[in-house]
């Protein structure tokens, strides 16, 4: 089978791109030691088919833990269940032909819809061991279970995801599925390197529990004292509520472990009591309601088509979002929600040649998601229709520019297939990394 490099040797490693059919097609990261002894493996899924993304953003990580990395490139928003469970079988099915892994320690990691089809295959396939959700849940139709895999959601405070990762955790207190959510500041979007590096060790502190790893006491003794550090800062800051949430990650981690998992157990429940917690857990469970009220409210406004009354909201949530202030995160949670309803119509529109609503609401999401490539990929779409070839591309490489990278969606366009000649598409995608 023909194997292409998809980038140089990089720090003495590499990542590598496997030439397959669309379902197979994936992008590899070995450590340093080799694969000359089975390693476990962390099987990635990018909501665009970027398989590459996360690879690059974690490799440290495969470093650190003596990962293999594998990340789909076939994996995208839009497949049905039928095909991701064809991806997932063919893709595993390849990997395990080509690596030596450790069928013991099999992980699935997804950003977004990617997580939700992390969860699918866990669900579908019962050798995975754990699941790491970053910004979305389990996927439509799932209820948290006992569940065979382990359950590490990630979730930024201005994700608009963040209260539906919330409920499933809480979900999952009552049942027998090894669980925590880990809350960053950040926003919908993979997680930060720091973070996922606290998903990845507790994947390793499982592994101890298991017996698939033997017991490391310098580890244990490092993920506690980062923890009790964290926890220390957070509640020298007044962070009190991120504090309690901490306890609750910790302990979940080194329960089992290390007797001092009960520092933990013990600060949380001395927090709790604490009249500034509860004040700070009220004032959160308030901001929460009221960002169900307002989503209410847009939800009316989605019908009336008032662009001013768009404009400006947009505008006030953009202010208040950039203002360090307790409900900042809230803000941040109702663009990324817009952003989303706005993708979700203006796609409905240009499948049901709606153009003129689909027109408004592109605008709309290129409003208050600019750097989305998504939303300038749309307004080509209905520039073409309405007549503005040299418009639509000059969208087209906005959208390249922001980082749209799906090739074979272009060629396929339609509207870009009558529009462009052959070189016009390649000019186009110049812009796109090799």
């Amino acid at each position: 089978m023909k194997r292409n490099l998809l980038l140089p040797i990089l720090l003495g490693l590499y990542i590598s791109s496997f030439a397959q059919p669309a379902t197979q097609d994936y992008a590899l990261y070995i450590p340093h030691k080799g694969n000359a002894k089975a390693l476990p493996v962390v099987f990635f899924f990018d909501p665009h088919g970027d398989g590459s993304l996360p690879l690059k953003l974690y490799k440290t990580l495969a470093e650190t833990y003596g990962f293999i990395f594998v990340g789909s490139n076939a994996s995208k928003n839009g497949n049905d269940w039928p095909t991701t469970e064809s991806i997932w079988n063919r893709l595993f099915a390849d990997v395990r032909q080509r690596l030596r892994i450790d069928g013991h320690r099999l992980y699935v990691c997804g950003f977004s819809g990617g997580a939700k089809v992390a969860g699918f295959v866990a669900i579908q396939f019962p050798g995975i061991r754990g699941v790491i959700a970053g910004g979305a849940g389990l996927p439509e139709g799932v209820s948290p279970g006992d569940f065979a895999f382990s359950y590490t959601a990630l979730a930024g405070e201005g994700d608009m995801n963040l209260t539906e990762l919330a409920a499933i955790s809480g979900e999952l207190d009552r049942t027998r599925t090894r669980h925590r959510i880990i809350f960053f500041d950040g926003k919908h979007e993979w997680a930060p390197l720091a973070v996922m590096d606290r998903a990845f060790a507790g994947l390793q502190l499982e592994a101890m529990k298991d017996g698939a790893l033997p017991r490391d006491a310098a580890f244990i003794g490092r993920v506690l004292s980062g923890d009790k550090k964290r926890i220390e800062t957070e509640i020298g800051v007044g962070r009190l509520v991120r504090a309690v949430q901490d306890c609750k990650v910790a302990s979940s981690l080194l329960d089992g472990l290390t007797p001092e998992a009960e520092w933990f157990r013990q600060k949380a429940g001395i927090l709790d009591g604490d009249p500034a917690y509860k004040k700070q857990a009220q004032a959160r469970d308030a901001l929460f309601r009221q960002e169900e009220v307002t989503k209410a409210g847009y939800m009316q406004q989605f019908q009336q088509g008032d662009s001013r009354y768009w404009q400006q909201t947009i505008k006030d949530l953009e202010a208040r979002a950039a203002t360090p202030t307790r409900e900042r995160g809230m803000y941040q949670r109702l663009l990324a929600y817009l952003s989303l309803a706005f993708y979700s119509i203006s796609n409905q529109m240009i499948n049901a040649g709606r153009n003129d609503g689909a027109r408004h609401f592109v605008e709309l999401y290129k409003m208050a998601d600019p750097a989305n490539s998504e939303a300038w990929y749309f307004s080509a779409v209905v520039d073409v229709r309405e007549g503005h070839v040299p418009v639509a591309a000059t969208d087209l490489q906005k959208a390249i520019g922001l980082g749209f990278r799906d090739r074979e969606r272009l060629r396929r366009q339609p509207e870009f297939q009558k529009a462009f000649s052959v070189s016009d598409l390649s000019r186009i995608e110049s812009g796109m990394p090799k």
